[in-house]
């Protein structure tokens, strides 16, 4: 048998490149005559922007720690042992970019084993162990603190969360064995499940409290002096924990049983991860962690070596990295200041916008619209928007009061945008009003403004070209609802310059959008692909399968919806409209569906009715039912599932042989943050090269091998 030092040893050989945590160790004496105490401080040696992580060098140094802790506890010379971490961060888990880098399953067995062989001797210990939650813990930061006798934590503590279901793990360093066992199955299933599979949800130091992980609460300010005080309390008797008893009975299995129906609602059975933690969760019932410790190590093992993790860590790369740094984006210095916005129109999309522009620029923002009532709807839709926020105590009043005096509304477009530096236009998808309004935009906007266009499919370049300076127009393609997704595709258009580019992409960042550079092509990147996959479903509809089939064919995707709830949400008329658009450009590939035509003109706002006596569940409206005409060719769910993956990958295929994006990560980066398609997938790229369907279709790969799978 190799000893944990041996197994670490060899991991960190597999892993040059580890950010190496330290563990330090100090004494002191305690107060109220509590005795010489020992605590370990975790550090990687870098300020609180790069947080503390444990790769197989840094289980190392914890072990080297322990071990000295552990010889003076067994000779009486300490009373306790404490573990905590640098300012502002406690430890956030498993180093991801070494678990990348694993090729064999032994070798993913080993890091499972090293962290449980290492934080399970804490409890081990001749003296009771203390976490001191100071700071942002997740994953194995919250696990290491699991094994210690007791815990509190921080009421400034930001973010503590298991996440690893999230990319495609489990919580495998004691998560999901100990936690049910302190706090329930019902909360832990709530804590390792539910949080995760709802992006990724992060407790507050409070609610870590409440829930019951940690056994006391402090303020920051003074977070280890007073942890220590009570430290010393309990060492000394005078404060007792009490934990209540848990539920091992029908509570547990139903826990287990709530958890699998929404890793169900959330993921459809495509992916494994949160299964297998329930399998743990479930068999820890008994109270047995050995046993789940050992089971912990096997699915973690065979989850590294499964493509849905290399996925998930691709895809959370992607958004942490790629979408931090655009691909294409011209040098930031070319950016010009923006202290003054515009806004023209003055409905939904319209003031949604404007209110984004206003929290995150703080600068001035008027509207215009065609005529004062609307222009006044859209300043008080903002209006009511700020009172929201100063009434959940987001914002204070002086905040609330300064934003209301800065967003204003007028008719005349000369009063309103003579002085501003950026102008977005929200109004009707129609080339020729488009047109009409950036003439008239451009007749009293300084020479420097840039004039942005929302629109969702028509062509940026034609916009621009009856202008005096089409180098300024630029694509700045918003998600609805605009406050929740992150992405914003920005268009650069056959006359765009660099500085209106590099201005736009200034703009993003500060909105805190994850901007993506494309190619002035039509309906640009989520709208096509989004397209592509809605026509093919319609399709095979209107050839004669029946609409459950159609829907059920798509499950095992895990989508956040099914395709005809999103056309609902969309609006049948747009993604009409947008189908339209894309068959005058594409015509031998995306169709008009007859079905969804006679649909919109029916005045239906989608294919569903919901009625509270099923439980609000989609079911097929008559009235819609009545209006479809098909044909007899009905398909299977998965003759239908590999047409439409067939019709993706093929669009895929064209739009980068087309130049549309710089590569396939940008097409996942806009379907991660555009459309909320899966992390376990990857985007869409990592799944399809996965199912064999990019060779299928394309005859090769989109992505190298080792790329959001294991290394060959």
């Amino acid at each position: 048998m190799s000893t944990t030092a041996e197994l670490l040893k060899g991991a960190a050989e597999l892993f040059p490149d580890e950010v190496v945590t330290s563990a330090h160790v100090r004494h002191f004496e305690l107060p109220a005559g509590a005795g010489r105490f020992a605590l370990i401080t975790l550090d990687n040696g870098f300020d609180h922007t790069k947080p503390t992580t444990f790769g197989p060098q840094s289980l190392a140094n914890l072990n080297t720690a322990i071990d000295q802790v552990e010889a003076e506890a067994a000779n009486g010379e300490i009373t306790g042992v404490g573990i905590t971490g640098k300012p502002f961060i406690f430890a956030v888990g498993a180093d991801l970019k070494g678990v990348e880098l694993l090729k064999k399953h032994d070798d993913a067995l080993a890091i499972g084993k090293g962290g449980h062989d290492v934080f399970k001797r804490l409890s081990a210990l001749a003296v009771p162990t203390f976490a001191y939650y100071n700071g942002a813990a997740m994953g194995g930061g919250v696990e290491v603190g699991l094994h210690c006798t007791y815990r509190t934590v921080s009421k400034a503590l930001p973010a503590f969360s298991l996440p690893e279901v999230f990319l495609g793990l489990v919580p495998g360093w004691g998560g999901c064995a100990i936690l049910p066992n302190l706090i329930g199955a019902e909360k832990a299933v709530s804590v390792v499940i539910e949080n995760s599979l709802n992006q990724n949800r992060q407790l507050k130091g409070k609610q870590v409290f409440e829930l019951g992980i940690a056994d006391a609460l402090f303020e920051g300010a003074d977070f280890l002096e007073q942890s220590l005080i009570w430290t010393a309390s309990v060492l000394n008797g005078s404060v007792t924990v009490e934990r209540p008893a848990i539920d091992r009975g029908e509570a547990w299995d139903q826990a287990v049983a709530k958890g699998r129906a929404i890793a169900d609602s959330k993921v459809h059975g495509a992916a494994p991860a949160a299964y297998r933690a329930l399998e743990i969760i479930e068999a820890a019932k008994d109270g047995d962690l050995q046993k789940g410790f050992d089971a912990e190590d096997q699915a973690l093992a065979d989850l590294i070596m499964g493509g849905e993790l290399r996925s998930g860590i691709y895809a959370f790369n992607l958004v942490q990295k790629r979408g931090k740094r655009p691909a294409g984006a011209p040098d930031k210095s070319l950016a010009r200041p923006v202290t003054k916005v515009g806004v023209v129109g003055a409905g939904l999309m319209a003031s949604q916008l404007a209110l984004l522009f206003l929290r995150r620029l703080e600068v001035p923002v008027v509207l215009t619209d065609i005529d004062q009532e609307r222009v006044d709807k859209g300043v008080g839709y903002v209006h009511a928007e700020i009172e929201k926020l100063l009434g959940k105590g987001r914002i204070n009043q002086d905040k609330a009061n300064r934003l209301k005096g800065l967003v204003s509304g007028v008719l005349d477009k000369a009063a309103g945008f003579s002085d501003a530096d950026f102008i977005i236009e929200a109004v009707f998808e129609e080339m020729s009003v488009k047109q009409k309004v950036f003439a008239e935009v451009e007749a009293v906007a300084p020479a420097h403004a840039i004039l942005a266009t929302n629109t969702s499919s028509l062509s940026v370049s034609e916009m621009a070209s009856k202008l005096q300076n089409p180098e300024r127009v630029v694509g700045f393609h918003f998600f609805n609802p605009v406050a929740i997704l992150p992405l914003l595709e920005i268009v650069r258009g056959e006359q765009t310059d660099d500085a209106s580019l590099a201005t736009a992409f200034g703009v993003a960042k500060k909105l805190k959008k994850t901007a993506v550079l494309t190619k002035d092509a039509p309906a640009f990147v989520v709208n096509r692909i989004l397209t592509r996959f809605m026509g093919e479903i319609q399709n095979v509809i209107d050839e004669g399968t029946s609409v459950e089939t159609a829907e059920k064919a798509i499950e095992p995707l895990g989508l956040p919806m099914s395709p005809l709830v999103l056309l609902e949400l969309v609006g049948p008329a747009i993604g009409l409209h947008v189908s339209e658009t894309l068959n005058r450009s594409f015509p031998e590939r995306f169709t008009v569906s007859p079905n969804l035509k006679r649909v919109v003109e029916a005045g239906k706002r989608g294919f569903y009715v919901y009625n509270a006596e099923n439980g609000f569940k989609p079911e097929l409206d008559p009235e819609v039912a009545a209006l479809l005409v098909q044909g007899d060719t009905v398909l299977t769910e998965e003759q239908v599932r590999d047409r439409v993956l067939d019709a993706v990958a093929q669009e895929i295929g064209l739009m980068l042989e087309e130049g549309v994006v710089a590569e396939a990560q940008d097409i996942d980066l806009c379907l991660i943050t555009g459309a909320g398609w899966p992390f376990h997938l990857g985007g869409i790229t990592p799944y399809l090269d996965r199912e064999g369907v990019s060779e299928r279709v394309n005859g090769k790969r989109f992505l190298a091998q080792g790329v959001a799978s294991v290394p060959a």
